[in-house]
């Protein structure tokens, strides 16, 4: 098994605290970069699409940045257990702030979606590579400090994105919108570079092998599958020959991803993952954490201009509002895994939450604003509950040499978990919609048709029900996480000295 590694080389002159404080700075910002990239062009879209053009492609700005995120999280995971963290989260953020600059240069929209997936190439590292490095610079009593650092600007940079990405488009360029990360990715490059010092390798007398096959194959099997569900339902029908075409070859790259990762001396994706209780659940409860989510962040806005009557950026507040309990929850977790566990603590913030999510539709109709914010504020305080725990649960039951290949395991679960829910939850919309109002009526059409001014009260009746399906089978997410922490997860983690 894998031994403890300390991430930052101490010194006796306390010069160690000092760099710890500029490497958690570092991390502070990288963070914000993968951050504000999920919330910040969806404002500037208008825009991109009026000086480019290629209106039926923009959707690929954030499939195209989500799959390479996704799919690389576990390859720079085992990279960065064999070569170390920081050459992997260097590379990730040169390759971050190489896509934001080309997206800036971008000269069509095919251009701009290239350009993209070059920053979701990056975009991976840095995301499993800042989490992994807060457990390696923490010990863990005070691994929620950083934790709950990180939470916070992932919730800042969810409220500042949009309103940030509107300005910049509005009243300069929004080319700007990917210009503005150079000066915050080069700030956290130096300072990674500068103050982040691993200590030299063990000489094992071998050459560190890295399974570059399985990577490749990873990469495939996960780009074509989540490809089939991003797409499926969108560009074409779930049965067309694109879709069918799709599944069937992400079937054989899994079965290829399958052969050659048990061949593999140093595997990308090693079997422990999944033969370890602990890290099976975790990564199974995550999974459901990622479904869950698309019903808040896809499907709430929606409701709160379509039936709720209000504007953009007030139906954007009514999301937002769990960024705000979040990461208070979630620096408070501490306090209560401390005394009861990781697994009942993650399982009463998933309990909350499912009974959260099961309230929303009985929500009165058409309600007013408050009462989906009120649900909103008491999930993020569950959900921060639940997710943290589980993070600092896995990273503390694995030495360093397998804290990156676990991190990024529970990291891909939860985005895949996030790919699956929005194809799922949007078919069960479209499917509301199209038995409550005939035809093969979908989300997209009926929200256009509410704009150009047809029959407004059958259209968001049909609007609420099909938020309240979606609702109920977040709610039905949470209970299937609940259920597999109870079943699956052992009731004591095994947590590793410090």
């Amino acid at each position: 098994m894998g031994g403890t590694r300390p991430a930052v080389r101490e010194t006796a002159s306390g010069g160690g605290t000092d760099r710890r404080g500029a490497v958690v700075a570092a991390l502070m910002l990288a963070m914000a970069l993968a951050a504000l990239d999920s919330t910040i062009v969806s404002t500037a879209v208008p825009q991109i699409v009026g000086d480019l053009g290629g209106f039926s492609l923009f959707s690929w700005l954030f499939s195209g940045y989500l799959l390479a995120v996704t799919v690389t999280l576990p390859v720079y995971g085992k990279l960065s257990d064999t070569f170390g963290r920081k050459p992997v989260l260097v590379v990730g953020a040169a390759l971050f702030l190489l896509g934001s600059l080309l997206c800036a240069l971008a000269w069509n929209m095919a251009a701009l979606i290239a350009f993209r997936v070059v920053q979701g190439l990056g975009g991976g590292a840095l995301q499993g590579t800042v989490q992994t490095l807060a457990a390696d610079l923490y010990p863990l009593k005070e691994r929620p400090r950083i934790q709950a650092r990180l939470s916070t600007v992932w919730a800042v940079s969810a409220i500042a994105g949009p309103g940030l990405g509107g300005v910049l488009a509005a009243y300069a360029d929004w080319r700007w919108i990917f210009l503005v990360n150079l000066p915050i990715g080069a700030l956290a490059l130096w300072l990674i570079v500068r103050h982040l010092h691993e200590p030299p390798r063990e000489a094992s007398g071998a050459r560190p092998r890295v399974d570059w096959a399985g990577a490749l194959a990873v990469f495939a099997c996960g780009g074509v599958l989540l490809t089939a569900l991003v797409q499926g339902g969108v560009a074409w029908p779930w049965l067309s020959p694109p879709s069918l075409a799709l599944f069937g070859t992400g079937l054989v790259l899994l079965a290829a991803v399958v052969v050659i990762e048990r061949r593999a001396a140093e595997p990308i994706i090693p079997g422990w993952v999944w033969r370890r209780r602990t890290i099976a659940a975790v990564n199974l409860a995550l999974g459901a954490l990622g479904l869950l989510m698309v019903a808040p962040t896809v499907f709430l806005p929606t409701y709160a201009q379509s039936v709720l009557g209000l504007a953009p950026v007030a139906a954007g507040f009514v999301l937002s509002v769990w960024t705000l309990t979040w990461p208070v929850s979630a620096a408070l977790s501490q306090h209560v895994y401390r005394r009861i566990g990781f697994r009942n603590t993650a399982m009463l913030g998933i309990g909350a939450a499912s009974l959260i999510l099961l309230a929303f539709p009985f929500l009165p109709y058409p309600g007013e604003a408050w009462q989906p914010m009120l649900l909103m504020l008491l999930l993020g305080a569950a959900l921060g509950l639940f997710q943290l725990p589980l993070i600092v649960g896995v990273q503390s039951t694995v030495g360093w040499s397998e804290r990156g290949t676990a991190t990024a395991s529970v990291l891909f679960c939860r985005q895949t978990g996030q790919t699956v829910g929005a194809a799922v939850f949007g078919a069960i919309a479209n499917g509301v919609l199209a038995a409550r109002l005939g035809g093969a009526s979908d989300l997209d059409s009926v929200t256009r048709a509410l704009d150009t001014g047809a029959p407004a009260q059958p259209v968001r009746r049909a609007i609420a029900e099909a938020v309240h399906a979606v609702y109920l089978g977040a709610a039905g997410a949470a209970a299937l996480a609940f259920v597999v922490l109870l079943v699956v997860a052992p009731r004591r983690f095994p947590v590793l000295k410090d």
